[in-house]
């Protein structure tokens, strides 16, 4: 536990917090009124008992529970920045989940930016896997010249993937479903993943096969897969991956394309520092 740096984060935060805001008045402290809230508010606004959050933020709390550091983060209106530096502060590891349902289902604009800089095929997608950014050399794969809504429902049930997705049944179905599975079982409340697993499972070809489970698998990133694309011809594609911080279960995707029937084995050559 770093004592010295959770205690400045939560007393940062707490004296943002107008005691006004939730019906509380302003605590006084030395004749003068003390910004923000109260520790003892804290635990009244909480439903603690008292000392309760003296104890978290003095760090005499050897193992905070979960609930509590969600609670206390929820109320202090922690970004999801200082979500993640509370987690690591108190008990040195990441937090178990993003602590905003949206944080999952936006991303700054300025990666727009970053997606269309980009020479290769690369996209955004939500927690859901809806695309929320694209460069024209992602739109270039398709057909149509048309980005699908969202590349899970176009990977799994769209004719069109099984011919672009080369291999489909062999190379992309078997690490795809499972990637649902472990998406819908990470977020049972999503109503998009709800419905896209529906219409999977009721898919005659897919259907079967996503009930029969299969391997763990719950990302892509470091992927090599067969690929007809629609101008450039047959090739491989390597899958690189990676998650906007300030937005958990996001994801960028940024798909190398290599033309030839057969792939190299030295692409999957690891860097070191």
């Amino acid at each position: 536990m770093d004592k010295e740096a959770l205690r400045a984060l939560l007393r940062e935060r707490r004296a943002h917090i107008a005691p006004e805001d939730h019906g509380l008045a302003r605590p006084s402290r030395q004749g003068r009124r003390a910004p923000g809230l109260s520790q003892s508010q804290i635990d009244q606004l909480l439903h603690r008992t008292h000392g309760t959050y003296n104890r978290l933020e003095t760090g005499s709390y050897p193992h905070p529970p979960e609930d509590l550091l969600r609670d206390v983060a929820r109320l202090l209106a922690f970004t999801e920045h200082e979500w993640t530096s509370l987690w690591l502060y108190a008990v040195h590891r990441d937090p178990p989940y993003p602590l905003h349902q949206r944080s999952g289902t936006e991303i700054p604009r300025a990666w727009q930016d970053v997606v269309d800089g980009l020479s290769h095929m690369a996209y955004l997608n939500d927690q859901s896997w809806r695309v929320i950014a694209h460069n024209e050399a992602f739109a270039e794969m398709f057909p149509r010249g048309e980005v699908p809504e969202n590349t899970m429902r176009w990977m799994t049930l769209h004719p069109e993937a099984r011919t672009v997705l080369a291999g489909w049944r062999e190379h992309w179905v078997p690490m795809v479903l499972p990637q649902m599975r472990a998406a819908v079982a990470a977020l049972p409340h999503d109503e998009t993943l709800a419905e896209l697993e529906a219409d999977i499972l009721a898919d005659p070809v897919v259907g079967p096969l996503y009930e029969a489970g299969g391997r763990a698998y719950v990302h892509p990133d470091g992927d090599e897969r067969p690929l007809l694309h629609t101008t450039k011809g047959p090739g491989w594609v390597s899958l690189c991956s990676a998650e906007p911080l300030a937005s958990p279960r996001a994801r960028l995707m940024v798909l190398v394309f290599r033309p030839g029937e057969r792939r190299t084995p030295a692409r999957r050559a690891m860097l070191h520092a």
